[in-house]
């Protein structure tokens, strides 16, 4: 367990931070918890691309016209400094809807049907799971390597057998996520290089951890890599990115074309020749006229410094680490419980909890989150679209969910409560650069509130116990 330090790196500049760039959150005295789920925007990066835009005519690229010769230049600067930001001049930066939209390319396009082997991590968020069922389709196979359930980190000697074992698969692919949408935990890169000298490609879901954590891709080579912009820096939302190696970008095989992708096709003849470079995966009409704000976006996290971010961040985590471990009922009890690993230092800048009351009974995160909406607190309840997290944290076996599943032809959140009597979901709390002190100490005062409650003193509906 970390060290009792109640001070925050960097007090002075974030708090200036706050006061400049994110005062909306204190003119409304809103404590907001939910940076995993959504970055907020600073207000001079609206002012800046909202000036950018009244003073340019901006038209539609591929076209030699002044207004899309205008254009091209801002998505070329935006997508140049991508490359920059990530020192990823052996990818390249293909721009996407977001990054559930990076994935789905490799889910499309990896060719599973060459004899695939598909392994990913049981922590994963369901944009990456869901490429499972791409695999499926042409004939791949696909496993997961399980996760401890002491503290959600990644089973080495698990995940080694399986990276090492002599599987016959010709093209293999290996995903797991930088840090946990979920627990926080941020998994070990060396993976990826472990995996890539026994032979597996490796997609790495960087979402969670480019917000706080310098990703340099000079240093670590994963093959793919997916990344959601609005989650560093908040505007514009939409957009994300795909990074392929350029070593790569041939072994995915493009299963259809559209406008934008291509550079000759015919109709009397029906033969076509892809894009060589990033067009042949931006399908259409790219989003030309935000994508020149993530160029502002990222250069204003530069200001900022990763490096201090992600000590503020830690710190932040640390303090309110510590203040909820510390909380307890009269009784003796906790109040909390944190799931993932008594030593955060390995974290980012999210973790999931479960609230007791004083008699060891779990609160519903429902109840604790709408009574967070009471005092106008942002936090984020539920799944988190990773299952594999959620069926460990609530010791749901394979056998459990096999009976489920094949009992019925669909179902929900609820029905499989009733049906396993088993909890499903936690409570997410993520901190980020306009985090505060005092919003912390709001959150723990909140927290501290159900101590010496009970569920009936709570008024807890009988639908969520």
């Amino acid at each position: 367990m970390l060290a009792i330090n109640p001070d925050l790196q960097h007090e002075a500049f974030f708090e200036n931070l706050a006061k400049n760039e994110f005062s909306r959150l204190a003119d409304k005295k809103h404590v907001y918890l939910d940076y995993t789920g959504g970055n907020l925007y600073a207000q001079s990066l609206l002012d800046k691309h909202f000036n950018l835009l009244s003073k340019n005519v901006l038209g539609n690229p591929h076209s030699s016209n002044p207004s899309s010769q205008k254009a091209t230049q801002l998505v070329n600067e935006a997508r140049e400094k991508v490359i920059s930001f990530f020192n990823a001049s052996d990818y390249h930066c293909i721009f996407t809807q977001n990054a559930s939209g990076a994935l789905k390319i490799i889910g499309e396009c990896y060719p599973f049907e060459q004899d695939g082997s598909f392994l990913l991590l049981a922590d994963n968020h369901n944009s990456v799971n869901g490429i499972r069922e791409y695999c499926q389709r042409k004939d791949g196979k696909f496993q997961y390597a399980k996760i401890q359930y002491e503290d959600l980190q990644i089973n080495k000697e698990l995940l080694s057998d399986l990276l090492t074992s002599s599987s016959p698969a010709r093209n293999k692919l290996f995903a797991f996520p930088a840090q946990s949408n979920v627990s926080g935990v941020k998994h070990d890169l060396s993976w990826i290089k472990s995996a890539q000298e026994n032979g597996w490609d490796v997609l790495l879901d960087a979402a969670a951890y480019v917000p706080t954590n310098k990703l340099d891709l000079k240093e670590i080579q994963p093959d793919y890599v997916s990344i959601s912009f609005y989650k560093i820096f908040g505007y514009p939302t939409g957009l994300g990115c795909l990074f392929v190696k350029k070593s790569k970008f041939n072994k995915l095989i493009k299963p259809w074309f559209a406008g934008g992708t291509v550079t000759l096709v015919g109709v009397g003849a029906p033969y076509h020749y892809l894009a060589e470079n990033h067009e042949r995966f931006e399908n259409g009409t790219i989003n030309y006229l935000d994508i020149p704000a993530i160029k502002t976006g990222l250069e204003f996290m530069e200001e900022v410094g990763m490096e201090r971010l992600n000590e503020r961040t830690s710190s932040l985590m640390h303090y309110l680490f510590t203040g909820l471990t510390k909380l307890r009922h009269d009784n003796g009890k906790e109040i909390v419980k944190i799931f993932g690993p008594k030593d955060r230092n390995k974290s980012g800048s999210n973790l999931i909890l479960n609230i007791f009351d004083e008699e060891g009974h779990l609160i519903p995160f429902e109840f604790f989150e709408e009574m967070a909406n009471e005092q106008n607190i942002s936090i984020r309840s539920g799944c988190f679209c990773n299952p594999g997290i959620d069926e460990i944290n609530n010791c749901l076996t394979n056998d459990e969910l096999s009976n489920y599943f094949l009992s019925r032809d669909k179902g929900n959140y609820e029905d499989m409560i009733a049906f396993l009597k088993k909890m499903r979901g936690a409570t997410r709390v993520s901190v980020g650069m306009a985090t505060t002190k005092n919003d912390l100490d709001v959150f723990l005062d909140f927290v501290k509130s159900f101590s010496n409650k009970q569920l009936s003193d709570l008024k807890v509906s009988q639908t969520l116990v």
